[in-house]
């Protein structure tokens, strides 16, 4: 009797666990969809990185990126990498970016090896899959199995192996194959307030080959948002026509 009173107590604890996380989901969520809704809002993006990158030995870590988004409208993102800052501008799937000859659509760069020597190209890249912060926020709760709600607004749990090969191969390689990933594990912070996401932070780890070549990478990504319903996007002229 004492046998199945136990496995009966394990089993409720089970499903309250269950509950728990569940409940923690659909809570960030929620929160992710509300800061969607909202009429425009602003981020900053920060990414620490230990380890060798992938297109040589001691290159600079990538500076913050600053972005604006209007609902149904454009979004401007300025990314810095050394000291070198690039601009682009989004809407309806298409992006263009600033380039020392003017601006210029996606679809004007040849990629290949050219995003490795060339910054606007490298982002014209890179935003070909792009996904609004917001978004991509509630696209993250789904990788994580066990969301835990450590209270003030704070939510955290561990990322699927699937989830962090996702995020570490994302983009790929310019000119070649995405990279096969091996021992891939990774974390997600969420927090909220008011009903609304303020700030997440994902870590991801692996050991990446590119090729022959076998890098160990471990990278932490911190999104900050603002100006939540009070943010306006403009845009250039030039800009809007090669959105066109």
């Amino acid at each position: 009797m004492k046998r199945i009173a136990w496995i009966g107590i394990l089993g409720l604890a089970a499903s309250v666990a269950s509950a728990a996380a569940r409940d923690a989901k659909a809570d960030v969520k929620a929160a992710a969809k509300k800061l969607q809704e909202a009429s425009g809002y602003g981020w900053t993006s920060t990414s620490k990185s230990e380890g060798a990158a992938p297109g040589g030995q001691n290159r600079p870590q990538a500076g913050p990126t600053e972005g604006k988004i209007e609902k149904g409208g454009f979004a401007c993102i300025k990314s810095t990498f050394g000291e070198t800052t690039t601009e682009a501008v989004l809407k309806g799937g298409k992006v263009a970016v600033k380039t020392a000859d003017g601006w210029k659509a996606g679809s004007e760069f040849q990629g290949g090896q050219q995003g490795r020597r060339d910054p606007a190209a490298g982002m014209a890249q890179r935003l070909a899959t792009f996904k609004e912060p917001a978004v991509e926020a509630e696209t993250l709760v789904d990788s994580i199995a066990d969301l835990k709600d450590e209270g003030e607004g704070l939510f955290s749990g561990a990322l699927s192996e699937d989830g962090v090969k996702a995020l570490l191969t994302r983009g790929g390689r310019p000119g070649g194959q995405a990279p096969t990933v091996a021992e891939p594990k990774g974390s997600a912070k969420f927090w909220v307030k008011d009903g609304g996401l303020v700030k997440y932070e994902l870590n991801v780890q692996g050991k990446m080959t590119f090729g022959e070549r076998e890098i160990a990478l471990n990278r932490t990504t911190t999104v900050e948002f603002k100006d939540v319903g009070s943010t306006k996007v403009e845009v250039a002229e030039d800009a809007k026509k090669k959105l066109e």
